[in-house]
């Protein structure tokens, strides 16, 4: 594998790094905090959970950041395929392969800049960026009561009905990430690590 071609730039890995912490924090404070109601306010694990939040925020503006002006990593054509004729077929083929080799019960080769992985991934950016713009405007403009309606209703609905999509990306994600690790496939320290 040539380092070159695999290596991501600081702030991408700094970006991923920050995002998924924040993110796994994000989720598990989710299950076990307690919401202010009127008159009552909420536990340690909210605030957590704000907090977290707006950390998040912070990381997905740097992860945009960091898109729009590294030189190495995934070209954002790639992260974006949706409205390329040509990318689109790509990302068609790479998922009749996986499909392919998954139902020979085996793991489908790596590829660094494979056009199924790197949909996903921007998949992921996006489902990650509407979590956390729902939850920052929430944070501001919040009545206290996450069950008004209105926009506050709006914002709390989508944020509530990605979480669980989240879960499954962290989840599906997080586990491929270790199968091609322990697989050679792949070194998780390509994105972990925090070197020059």
């Amino acid at each position: 594998m040539d380092t070159k071609e695999t290596r991501h730039n600081f702030f991408t890995r700094l970006a991923h790094m920050g995002l998924a912490l924040a993110t796994i924090t994000q989720l598990v404070t989710s299950l076990i905090f307690v919401a202010p109601s009127p008159g009552k306010s909420g536990n340690i694990w909210y605030e957590i959970h704000e907090y977290g939040g707006l950390t998040a925020f912070g990381f997905v503006l740097l992860f945009w950041l960091a898109l729009t002006a590294r030189r190495l990593g995934t070209a954002p054509g790639l992260l974006f395929p949706w409205f390329s004729g040509p990318s689109l077929r790509a990302v068609w083929s790479d998922t009749k392969a996986h499909l392919a080799a998954v139902t020979r019960f085996r793991l489908p080769p790596f590829e660094e800049h494979g056009a199924l992985a790197s949909a996903v991934h921007g998949l992921g950016l996006l489902l990650v960026t509407a979590m956390v713009a729902t939850g920052t405007i929430y944070y501001f403009i919040n009545t206290g009561n996450s069950d008004a309606g209105g926009l506050v209703g709006v914002l709390m609905f989508v944020h509530k009905t990605l979480a669980n999509v989240v879960w499954a990306y962290l989840i599906g994600h997080a586990g491929l990430a270790v199968i091609h690790h322990f697989t050679d496939n792949l070194r998780l320290t390509e994105m972990w690590s925090l070197k020059p």
